[in-house]
């Protein structure tokens, strides 16, 4: 489902950095992988690359059989729109909507509002725990219930490919163990591949296979 070749990314500047040497991953349907490694090794890096939100300096990226790298900036928009789901540290949830809204927001960027929307995004919100807060404001709900959100609508649009990038370091223990849970079951029930990018062993642990990344590329741990 996913298969990244060779990539490696350096930012140019006053001084230079390789932050990716030669990276190589495959993921199928239904897999849940974690990607280790210190701070500032690349880890938001290669997923920013993998969904398109910046360019390698060389290799592929093979996702569902089509080559990312070859699209173009419209086309790879359209692509993390539809088939893809992020999950992200600082939640992202719009404060100026509600619960259910944010939560439904793909579907309205897809397209792809009709009669049973309404019903999938009741069934997101459930399946997180939050079915009485649909109408809540984000103002209203803790961080870890905003992070719930945050899965739900990375979940909504059933993509297949969702990308976590550290989605409990502003969770208490409690909270993030209920995070970590949730996304895992909610990718191997969606059938989608997962990739959870941290610092935390026990959030790698969740994970079936764990890598980590130094400057020589991606081992297993």
């Amino acid at each position: 489902m996913l298969s990244v070749r060779g990539l490696s990314k350096t930012y140019i500047g006053p001084r230079s950095r390789t932050v990716l040497s030669r990276i190589e991953l495959d993921l199928a349907g239904g897999e849940y992988v974690a990607v280790m490694g210190e701070s500032g090794i690349g880890k938001s890096t290669l997923l920013n690359l993998i969904a398109g939100l910046e360019r390698p300096d060389s290799g592929s990226i093979a996702f569902d059989t089509v080559e990312l790298t070859r699209l173009d900036d419209d086309a790879l928009t359209v692509l993390r729109r539809e088939r893809m789901g992020f999950v992200f540290q600082a939640f992202h949830v719009l404060p100026y909507l509600t619960v259910a809204q944010n939560v439904g927001l793909p579907l309205l960027l897809n397209r792809t509002l009709d009669g049973a929307s309404g019903t999938r995004v009741g069934e997101m919100l459930g399946a997180v725990d939050l079915a009485d807060r649909a109408d809540s404001s984000p103002s209203e709900l803790s961080g870890g219930e905003l992070q719930r959100v945050a899965i739900a609508r990375a979940l909504v649009h059933r993509p297949k490919l969702v990308l976590a990038d550290e989605p409990t370091g502003n969770l208490d223990p409690d909270s993030a163990a209920q995070v970590l849970r949730l996304l895992r079951a909610s990718v191997k029930d969606a059938g989608a591949g997962g990739i959870l990018v941290t610092h935390s062993p026990a959030a790698a642990a969740t994970a079936d296979r764990v890598y980590t990344l130094t400057t020589t590329g991606l081992r297993p741990a």
